[in-house]
């Protein structure tokens, strides 16, 4: 796990909240929103077509998070959830996780180095049958956001972010921020408020985050460059088979009076956090015929204990989500199977 026993500062997602990346599904994905969508106006369909790159889509991929990599493993609860969920995954024990590191990019073929934003899609599954899938700062701000990065304007990310001063904590963490050379070396927040409720029926607002057991080793943009387009991949495949690798996951509690309608603003530092257990990956798989290939982390998707907040971003994720599914599982000849026995397409 990362390091040990986080303290409720280094918990809170601060700056970071706006960049750091969704736990079901990736980074800019909160954008899409269900509940505003109407077909005269922003529809899923529009803001999945906003991310096509000038090429057009990766075909047979996900619409976002297009590059990444399947993993298997564990998820040890150290019981300490259950006072705040009664949730089957915080009862002490293991569960299994499957989940994929990934890149917030369209571009299946992406160099790691131009991708600066990293996610974690994850499942935890439960004895009961149940499973936990987690993947600016409206609908209509993030598809204004991709026409300005399209744009031929030298001005039009200018005026967006003018227009979206939410945007400023992420310009400068893209700007000031480390890169690393490894998926084992991230933090995974989650951006979205979640509702836990307690065997007594008592609710807290939630957000979570994944922090590593490795230490952070910073590399400039242009060595990373130097490691090849895929170095990612190959590195974290090469540290899991050598060892399982480690997050511990913090729960942050909000308290009464904290936003959770909106992902992009932080909560106060010193909010109670809570380890609730760790994720230990174990072996890593490639995407073609691995097991997260055919898997949508659809963040609304809970197990009795968790349901949504009224943060309108899950719902609007899993909209868009279920659309790009349905692209990618239609363009299987694109994407073909190593092999015939593998199965059939996740945003």
């Amino acid at each position: 796990m990362p390091e040990p026993s986080p303290s409720p500062t280094r918990s809170t997602f601060g700056s970071l909240v706006l960049i750091a990346v969704v736990i079901g599904g990736g980074a800019t994905a909160f954008a899409y929103t269900a509940g505003w969508l109407s077909p005269t106006r922003l529809t899923p369909t529009r803001i999945v077509d906003s991310l096509a790159p000038p090429g057009g889509p990766s075909l047979g991929h996900r619409r976002n998070h297009a590059k990444g990599i399947c993993f298997t493993g564990i998820f040890e609860s150290n019981g300490n959830g259950a006072e705040l969920s009664s949730a089957q995954v915080f009862a002490r024990g293991e569960y299994p996780a499957l989940g994929r590191f990934n890149l917030a990019t369209a571009d299946a073929n992406a160099s790691d180095s131009t991708v600066r934003v990293r996610g974690l899609g994850l499942q935890l599954s439960m004895p009961d049958g149940e499973v936990w899938r987690s993947a600016i700062s409206t609908p209509e701000g993030f598809y204004e956001l991709q026409l300005a990065a399209l744009s031929k304007d030298p001005n039009a990310m200018k005026a967006f972010v003018a227009r979206h001063p939410e945007f400023d904590p992420f310009a400068e963490w893209a700007k000031t921020a480390p890169w690393t050379a490894s998926y084992a070396e991230e933090t995974y927040n989650s951006l979205n408020s979640f509702i836990f409720v307690s065997g007594s029926g008592a609710e807290h607002a939630v957000r979570w985050s994944l922090l590593p057991q490795a230490q952070l080793v910073p590399i400039t943009q242009e060595d990373l460059a130097k490691l090849g387009p895929n170095y990612l991949e190959q590195e974290i495949a090469e540290r899991v088979a050598k060892a399982p690798q480690r997050w511990t996951m913090v729960v942050t509690v909000a308290d009464p009076g904290d936003p959770t309608a909106d992902p992009s603003i932080a909560w106060p530092p010193g909010r109670r956090a809570v380890e609730v257990g760790a994720l230990v990956v174990q072996r890593i798989e490639g995407e073609r015929d691995g097991p997260c290939r055919d898997i949508n982390f659809d963040p609304t998707i809970l197990p009795n204990g968790v349901h949504v907040s009224d943060d309108p971003f899950p719902a609007a994720r899993s909209a868009a989500y279920a659309v790009s599914y349905d692209l990618r599982t239609s363009e299987v000849k694109y994407y073909p199977y190593h092999s015939e026995a593998a199965g059939g397409g996740e945003q």
